[in-house]
C-alpha cells in the first residue's frame, strides 16, 4: 500500500534524526522548507509537522519553531536533585522569576507550583514558605513584568505623546509575555502597583484638559482595552503556531484556496480584493493603526469641549 505523502516525509525527517543528522534541540525543516524540498502543498507540510509533534519526535516552541525533542525542550537544562524544604537559596524573587520563565515558554495553562518547583529543582511544598499559592504568585508575576520598563521620570511634551508612549510600552510588555493579557482584567482590575503606575501616568497626561476624572478614566480604559484586546491574540497565536508548526502568514496561505472557492460566487468582491492585496495580518501594524485612530478621536473630543 502506498504511503500518503505526509507520512513518507515524516518518515524521512525521522530517519535524519535517527542518523543524527538532526540532533536534539535542532530545528527541523519548517512548513515552508518542506514545501520547497518535497514539492508538496502547505497543508501537507503542516500535517507532517503535526504528525511528528503528536508522536513526540519533535516539539514546537513559541518563537523558536519546531525542534527535535530532547535536551532543548525544557525551559532550563536538567538540574540536580530537588533540595529540601529549608533551602536557604530559595527566595520569593527566584520563585517569581522561575514562574515568569515557565509562563513565557509554555503558557499560563502549564503554570503550576509543581512545574515551578521542577524548574528550581526544589520540593513543591518548599515554595509555600515564600508564596501563599498560585493566585498570589500570579499577582507578583504581573507586577514584575509591568515594572520591567519603568515609565520615564520626564514625560514627553503633550498629552498625546505621553499616551502613545504608555500604550507602546504596554504593547511591548505584552509581546514579551503573551500570558500577561489574559491574566489582567478590565472589569475587575487587580491591585498591582506597577499597573497602577500606568493608570496614574495616563490620568496625569489628561489632567487639566477640561475632562472630568470619570472621562479621563474612560479614555485610559479605552486605550488600554485596545492594547490588551489585541494582545489577547498573542498567546493563542503562539499556541496555534506550536500546535501546527505554521506561522500566521503560512496559515493564511493554506486558507487562500478555500476562500477563493467561496469568493468565486461573487458575493464578496471587497474581501476578494483584500486577498489579492496579499492578506497582511500584522498585529504590530494593527496596534499602531488602532492607537492612532483612537487618539484622533480623543483629540476631536477634547476640541469639542
Amino acid at each position: 500500500m502506498t504511503q500518503p505523502p505526509y507520512r513518507r516525509i515524516a518518515d524521512e525527517i525521522r530517519a535524519r534524526i535517527a542518523d543524527r543528522q538532526l540532533q536534539p534541540g535542532d530545528p527541523v525543516p519548517s512548513a515552508r522548507d518542506i514545501t520547497r524540498e518535497w514539492g508538496v502543498a502547505l497543508a501537507t507540510a503542516t500535517k507532517v509537522l503535526a504528525t511528528l509533534n503528536a508522536e513526540g519526535v519533535t516539539r514546537s516552541l513559541p518563537g523558536r519553531g519546531t525542534l527535535v525533542a530532547g535536551r532543548a525542550a525544557p525551559v532550563q537544562p536538567a538540574r540536580a536533585a530537588p533540595r529540601n524544604e529549608g533551602d536557604p537559596d530559595l527566595t520569593r524573587e527566584r520563585i517569581v522569576a522561575a514562574a515568569i520563565r515557565v509562563a513565557d515558554a509554555e503558557g499560563l495553562t502549564q503554570l503550576s507550583m509543581r512545574r515551578i518547583a521542577t524548574e528550581l529543582s526544589a520540593a513543591p511544598m518548599s515554595l509555600y514558605r515564600h508564596v501563599n499559592g498560585k493566585d498570589e504568585l500570579l499577582m507578583s508575576m504581573m507586577d514584575n513584568v509591568l515594572g520591567e520598563d519603568p515609565l520615564p521620570t520626564r514625560p514627553p511634551k503633550g498629552w498625546r505623546a505621553q499616551l502613545e508612549l504608555c500604550s507602546r510600552m504596554q504593547w511591548q510588555g505584552f509581546r514579551r509575555h503573551p500570558w500577561l493579557a489574559p491574566a489582567l482584567s478590565i472589569t475587575r482590575p487587580q491591585l498591582i502597583p506597577n499597573g497602577m503606575r500606568h493608570t496614574e501616568w495616563a490620568l496625569r497626561a489628561l489632567d487639566g484638559l477640561g475632562l472630568t476624572i470619570q472621562e479621563m478614566m474612560y479614555v485610559h480604559t479605552t486605550l488600554f482595552s485596545h492594547v490588551r484586546g489585541l494582545a489577547l491574540n498573542l498567546e493563542a497565536e503562539a499556541q496555534a503556531e506550536q500546535d501546527s508548526g505554521l506561522t500566521s502568514e503560512e496559515w493564511m496561505q493554506t486558507q487562500e484556496h478555500g476562500f477563493r472557492v467561496i469568493a468565486s460566487t461573487g458575493d464578496f468582491p471587497l474581501l476578494n480584493r483584500f486577498v489579492d492585496s496579499d492578506m497582511k495580518s500584522d498585529l504590530d501594524e494593527l496596534f499602531e493603526f488602532g492607537l492612532g485612530r483612537l487618539l484622533d478621536g480623543v483629540e476631536r473630543y477634547l476640541a469639542g469641549r
